[in-house]
């Protein structure tokens, strides 16, 4: 696969404008524009031709996956967040809403959302992460979607009120060293957070991509810490403890912990590593020879993503792919890399590498290190597909 410099994108495009043909000026490609249209409308909605929806799965749909392969750009619109719950959605009224801060602070506080809303903003574009995302990818076959192999992920900008002010204004006692969050759901689902953790730019998001927060996604008030598994983001957040020890909740103990091939298993995995996956081509594409582009996101809670590499030969030889703008930390970035197919079979696998030097492992270098059982967790391997001669794009799995 020759090196992306040496080809240029205009070029490209216009290899692209001759071998599949132009419209000319003039041409009726639409439907007779004298026709009056739709109004405008109290709240927006997109295109009848447009029909990407999220997959709900699950014994009593207690989550729906992202269709990473129908979006454009970083930000996932609201409608498409991933979801995931542990006691459905709670119907929570505003009004009435409050968050209690207490535990080892000098001064015990209780906000409602109007005393939020009154507080300095601070907004941030930051993934969410499902710690399980990516658990199905030992189980599928190839005929599988990005949206199944990584649709519990997801990217908005959050935006609300600094933990950090809060903690001030109630004071922390010198002890104090972890916080209990809380949500409103019928399961109260707790997670506890070190304090040093809730005090690098976790925000307490009353917003979410420029309008309140969806109820699916912890209407009217949700914690965002920033790379962190997605449970640690308690969604309909109503109460915060101040301890000097975790709590061992159920979901940092029974769940969300890995076992290890040693026998161990590893608590408090808090981060979500590097990862990156290829967008296009994938199932159930099917490609023509010639000239594509390979694109895909990357992410990691580490920091900022430095690299992506693409490989169409299984791993033998990797290529620097496109990285566009803003690179932000914490947050994902676009891919892309001019691909010229001959018509042969072929292996498309991306890798990331983030700003700490953190490279994303192959799926035999992470079961060498933690056990194939502890990857129902935290399963940030890279993720193949196979080009056939024919130009079926299907998934390929290299456990």
């Amino acid at each position: 696969m020759p090196q992306p410099s040496a080809f240029s994108r205009r070029r490209f495009l216009q290899l692209s404008a001759l071998s599949s043909g132009v419209i000319l000026a003039g041409q009726n490609t639409t439907a007779d524009i004298r026709e009056l249209g739709p109004w405008a409308s109290p709240y927006g909605k997109r295109s009848r031709h447009e029909t990407a929806v999220r997959d709900a799965t699950g014994i009593v749909m207690q989550e729906s996956e992202t269709p990473q392969q129908a979006l454009s750009g970083t930000i996932t619109p609201s409608a498409l967040h991933y979801e995931r719950h542990h006691a459905g959605i709670p119907d929570i009224n505003p009004d009435t809403h409050q968050l209690l801060i207490h535990g080892m602070v000098e001064r015990p506080l209780t906000f409602s959302m109007a005393d939020l809303y009154r507080m300095p903003q601070t907004c941030r574009t930051y993934f969410l992460e499902c710690a399980g995302n990516g658990e199905h990818s030992f189980e599928v076959g190839e005929k599988t979607s990005p949206q199944k192999l990584c649709g519990l992920f997801s990217q908005s900008e959050w935006c609300g009120v600094a933990l950090g002010s809060l903690l001030r204004e109630t004071g922390l006692k010198p002890r104090a060293s972890w916080l209990l969050a809380e949500g409103a759901d019928a399961c109260l689902l707790t997670r506890s957070i070190p304090v040093e953790q809730a005090l690098d730019n976790v925000i307490v998001a009353y917003a979410q991509n420029g309008e309140a927060v969806r109820p699916a996604q912890g209407y009217p008030l949700r914690l965002i810490v920033p790379g962190c598994e997605g449970n640690m983001n308690v969604k309909w957040l109503r109460r915060i403890e101040v301890s000097d020890q975790p709590f061992m909740t159920r979901e940092e103990t029974s769940k969300y912990s890995d076992p290890l091939r040693n026998g161990t298993v590893r608590q408090f995995s808090f981060v979500m590593d590097a990862k990156s996956i290829i967008t296009r081509p994938t199932y159930p594409m099917q490609l023509e020879k010639g000239w594509h582009e390979i694109r895909g996101v990357a992410w990691s809670g580490r920091g900022k993503v430095k690299s992506v590499e693409v490989s169409d030969d299984g791993g033998k030889s990797w290529h620097s792919a496109d990285i566009q703008p803003p690179i932000l930390n914490k947050s994902s970035v676009r891919f892309g890399l001019l691909w010229n197919w001959d018509g042969t079979e072929r292996i498309l696998t991306s890798r990331a590498t983030d700003d700490t030097g953190y490279v994303q492992p192959s799926v035999k270098e992470l079961i060498a290190i933690r056990g194939k059982q502890s990857l129902r967790y935290h399963n940030n391997t890279m993720i193949s597909w196979r080009v056939q001669p024919d130009g079926l794009v299907t998934y390929l799995r290299t456990d």
